[in-house]
């Protein structure tokens, strides 16, 4: 097998950020030895979640067994999960900020066709739904546990307490077309064809579609993380993935 040095588009600071984390971890837990130092397994962690490798290739590169690879990750991305604000952390945040933008972008997971809970029809694709809240400034400052793609938009919301949260501290929502009905303080652009709205209801949608376009920067700057490209992990294992990306992002040296 052949072996060559690569580069992950992480600074050092996430490094650090990971290594001190596990440290911690290995302390509660009374680890006497392992294979990899708290910052060599920061290092694997950090590259699964953003290049996507996987646990043969991080064996190989790390000289470590696949089974330890993947032991590795898993602690790593649950430390970093672990670490991920609240709704109601984020809700208390969100109090300090002009709006919010919640949205429910689809992660792709490889599945057969048989498995239609996790059929997207809106996308014509599998996947898992994850609820985001982003503030006005494009930073994400909650992402939900991940439901099967098949569930629409506005169900995961109510689900998951996105409806009531905001409106219970008044903060204002400015949500896509797949929250038709929410209510509360959330508000959706028009319906209908482009053409059938007055110049008016395309005004307000114009405006809309602009307050919006921070939000869908903020999904393309989470999916930096190759990893959520196209998930091949459990299902049960997603939630912690994408709580763990969260984590980093919030964590980025500015």
């Amino acid at each position: 097998m052949l072996v060559y040095p690569s580069a992950t588009a992480l600074s050092s600071s996430h490094l650090r950020f990971l290594a001190g984390q596990l440290a911690v971890r290995r302390q509660e837990t009374g680890t006497q030895w392992r294979r990899l130092s708290a910052g060599k397994q920061a290092l694997v962690v950090l590259a699964h979640l953003r290049c996507g490798d996987t646990y043969a290739r991080l064996s190989s590169g790390f000289a470590i067994g696949i089974a330890t690879a993947c032991r590795y990750v898993h602690e790593g991305v649950d430390v970093c999960a672990a670490l991920a604000p609240t709704l109601q952390q984020a809700i208390q945040t969100a109090t300090g900020k002009a709006f919010v933008i919640p949205d429910g972008p689809l992660l792709p997971i490889d599945r057969v066709a048989a498995d239609r809970p996790f059929f997207s029809g809106k996308h014509r694709r599998h996947g898992m739904n994850v609820q985001v809240i982003t503030d006005p400034f494009g930073r994400v400052l909650w992402v939900s546990p991940a439901l099967p793609g098949a569930v629409h938009d506005i169900k995961a919301a109510r689900t998951h307490g996105i409806i009531d949260a905001p409106a219970t501290a008044d903060v204002t929502c400015w949500a896509d077309k797949g929250y038709q009905g929410a209510g509360g303080t959330v508000h959706v652009p028009y319906r209908g064809r482009w053409k059938h709205l007055s110049h008016g209801q395309k005004a307000v949608n114009r405006a809309h579609a602009k307050i919006r376009a921070v939000g869908e920067r903020a999904m393309a700057t989470l999916k930096n993380s190759r990893l959520l490209r196209k998930l091949r992990c459990s299902t049960t294992h997603i939630t912690s993935t994408v709580q763990a990306v969260l984590t980093l992002h919030l964590n980025t040296p500015t």
